[in-house]
């Protein structure tokens, strides 16, 4: 930057007012303050433009690595699924004398007694019984009412004194 102190600017106003005169001097300073304010305007924007164009090319840098990993990204996945489809044809093809000899080794007693407990499991999920009450005792023996439920689960330390309603 320019290093202009106090006894350079005395000396360019005194030279000033001899060429220039005292009657144009207003007008003149005027002007050479106008030409200076546009002067700073155009270099900020010119500073802005380039601030501007290097943080579009970080942008767009930016955009291209994100792309390439995307597109890394995408190309694994095709390959682990071609990779798991091959191998599923495989044991596909491999697997059908296997699943018909474990089929016969699985015991009918078992497959009878799992089929149950899924009935006796779905039955209890959409019957009308609460979830609280399934949790607590896991068959319904009796039907209270809500007041006697509430008075019966109360927490311990919450207990109604008796007395008045205004007391």
């Amino acid at each position: 930057m320019i290093d202009i102190g106090l006894t350079k600017l005395a000396v360019i106003g005194a030279v000033a007012l001899v060429v220039i005169g005292p009657e144009k001097l207003p007008t003149v300073a005027r002007m050479a303050g106008s030409l200076f304010g546009r002067a700073q305007r155009y270099i900020n924007e010119v500073k802005s433009e380039v601030s501007r164009e290097m943080e579009l090319d970080e942008l767009r840098k930016m955009q291209q690595d994100v792309e390439e990993a995307a597109s890394d990204i995408e190309q694994s996945i095709a390959r682990s699924v071609s990779d798991t489809k091959r191998s599923l044809h495989a044991a596909w093809d491999d697997g059908v004398d296997g699943i018909s000899n474990h089929v016969d080794t699985y015991n009918v007693e078992q497959l009878a007694r799992k089929a149950k407990n899924f009935r006796k499991k779905k039955l209890a999920r959409t019957s009308a019984i609460p979830a609280w009450y399934k949790q607590q005792s896991g068959r319904k023996v009796r039907v209270i009412s809500g007041a006697a439920r509430v008075a019966r689960y109360r927490p311990a330390g919450s207990t109604k004194t008796s007395g008045s309603f205004y007391s």
